[in-house]
């Protein structure tokens, strides 16, 4: 009788699992614009006008010539940079559509919504 019991339990937390599982992946893809074609890097940066150039550029060449199969976006948020990154990461994402610059609130607001769903 125990293990009866023990088992309808375990069954019973398998699907409440698999049906948060579902409800996130219905959430992510309905209020996000993120979508299932590869992995989506993030990358959060303060203050780094004579870095983040370089470091972006290196993405972008596993991306576009085919080093890196997996990476497809990748989303940038500024912390409030005193200097001029934010206005070199705008120039990126106009240059290459795969370079996404988002506020830190609305990356740090999308990022709760996925959470608590």
């Amino acid at each position: 009788m125990s293990t009866f019991i023990i088992n309808a339990i375990i069954w019973t937390l398998a699907i409440y699992g698999l049906f948060e599982i579902i409800k996130n992946i219905i959430f992510t893809y309905t209020y996000t614009n993120l979508k299932a074609d590869g992995i989506y890097m993030i990358i959060a940066v303060k203050n780094q006008e004579n870095k983040i150039e370089v470091f972006l550029r290196s993405i972008l060449f596993r991306i576009l010539y085919g080093k890196d199969e997996y990476i497809r976006n990748v989303i940038v948020t500024d912390l409030n940079s005193k200097d001029n990154t934010k206005e070199i990461l705008e120039k990126l994402s106009k240059d290459y559509k795969c370079i996404e610059v988002v506020e830190w609130k609305e990356f740090k607001e999308t990022m709760e919504n996925i959470n608590n769903v």
